[in-house]
């Protein structure tokens, strides 16, 4: 008995996996179930993306003023965030598997709906829907992390988060070269049919595996917000990866303005091409993911966020120099990448039963950090161009740095011994 409780209580604090549908445990997950749930990934995540590249078709197509086919990425987000609070919670309440299938399902009816869209009304709603949706992307990375033994959680959520790097990057580049062969309609046709096969593989290769939160969904919500109350570790890293993704966005909502102004003078498709040097973040969501399986998570947030400092100056060099600008943005989003994913893998240790909301919890502090470094970022170039908002990026990411020593064990060591220096 002794024995028995003794194993049970360090598999709580490991954030052991939580019982399957049926009682069973877990098993880990094999390789092709983690390259599903990553291409799964991937997937419900372009779909928040295919409408960006074809914004000027699409409005020809509508007869639709430039103001209205802006307000699709804008819709995609709002609902993208209603999503984070409404729907991702429910990974807590409900029987994994059935959720995910379902609400892949649902996407693919979305985008159906965009496919025939004959007004801009229909076009909204149909993207409105598919951003609430999803967020499918976002309950399959902590079920992955649910599956996965605590020693191999931080390879596997890396692996997954790898497919979701991916699933932006080759989003807008999909739909580019599906748009030029058919037609914009022929893009969201492909996406749902290729998500209602999606739907049927999910549900037919995921194990069960339910929820056990207990709670109705009202009060599910509402413990939501009070997980950033309770844990402080949840809070601190959702701050870290705010300012994170602060930073990524300010680069990506300005670095247009850069490419298709006096000095480079790109096309849309030269920009959209940039993009792909982000695909270096596929690589170090595995990095990150495996360092932090063996315990390097402060290691790894100092590194990341001292190389986030660091791209901004070779960004700034790369208002002339394409090279350092390509530098510039395949290391920041490697930094990126890797204070994200070590936040990630720390904060799945939290709570097993709770991993939906911790997410939901988690990211939306993260969105929030993104909607707030676009803003700054279009309000400082509109006033002080490409170098203000390397200025900018360099000022969120030393505060990074900052909040990240905080974090450490070291620091918190040393401030104590000021404290009680101050109070003698």
């Amino acid at each position: 008995m002794a024995s028995s409780s003794a194993s049970s209580a360090a598999q709580s604090t490991t954030g052991a996996p939580g019982p399957r549908a049926g009682g069973a445990s877990p098993d880990d997950p094999g390789r092709g179930t983690v390259v599903l749930m990553s291409a799964a990934v991937g997937l419900c995540v372009a779909s928040n993306y295919y409408a960006q590249p074809l914004l000027d078709t699409i409005a020809r197509d509508l007869r639709l003023s430039a103001a209205s086919a802006a307000l699709v990425v804008t819709v995609a987000q709002v609902g993208y965030a209603l999503g984070l609070i409404l729907v991702l919670p429910l990974g807590d309440l409900m029987e994994r598997r059935r959720l995910v299938s379902g609400l892949t399902l649902a996407t693919a009816c979305s985008l159906a709906l965009t496919a025939v869209a004959p007004n801009t009304g229909l076009l909204l709603a149909g993207t409105a829907l598919t951003g609430l949706l999803s967020v499918t992307a976002q309950v399959l990375v902590p079920f992955a992390a649910d599956l996965a033994t605590p020693h191999r959680r931080g390879q596997v959520v890396g692996t997954v988060m790898s497919g979701l790097v991916l699933g932006m990057l080759l989003a807008r580049t999909a739909s580019g070269a599906l748009a030029a062969v058919g037609g914009w309609r022929t893009v969201y046709w492909a996406a749902a049919a290729a998500m209602a096969v999606l739907a049927a593989t999910l549900h037919r290769a995921l194990p069960q595996y339910r929820g056990s939160a207990g709670l109705r969904y009202g009060p599910l919500l509402r413990s939501t917000a009070r997980l950033l109350v309770d844990e402080p570790v949840l809070r601190a890293r959702a701050l870290l990866g705010l300012l994170a993704f602060a930073c990524f966005s300010a680069l990506w909502t300005s670095l247009a303005f850069l490419l298709s102004g006096p000095g480079y003078d790109w096309s849309d498709s030269e920009i959209g091409l940039l993009g792909l040097a982000g695909a270096a973040g596929a690589i170090a969501a595995q990095l990150a993911g495996r360092l932090a399986d063996r315990g390097r998570t402060t290691l790894t947030t100092m590194v990341s966020a001292l190389l986030l400092l660091g791209s901004w100056g070779l960004l700034a060099l790369g208002a002339h120099q394409v090279a350092a600008l390509i530098a510039g943005i395949v290391l920041l989003d490697l930094a990126h990448q890797g204070v994200h994913i070590t936040n990630q893998s720390l904060i799945y240790a939290l709570r097993p039963d709770a991993r939906g909301r911790i997410t939901s919890a988690y990211m939306t502090c993260y969105f929030v950090g993104g909607a707030i470094g676009s803003a700054l970022a279009g309000v400082v170039h509109a006033h002080a161009g490409w170098n203000g908002v390397c200025v900018l990026g360099a000022a969120l990411a030393l505060l990074l740095c900052l909040a990240a020593a905080s974090t450490a064990p070291g620091f918190r060591s040393w401030w104590r011994g000021q404290t009680r220096l101050r109070e003698l």
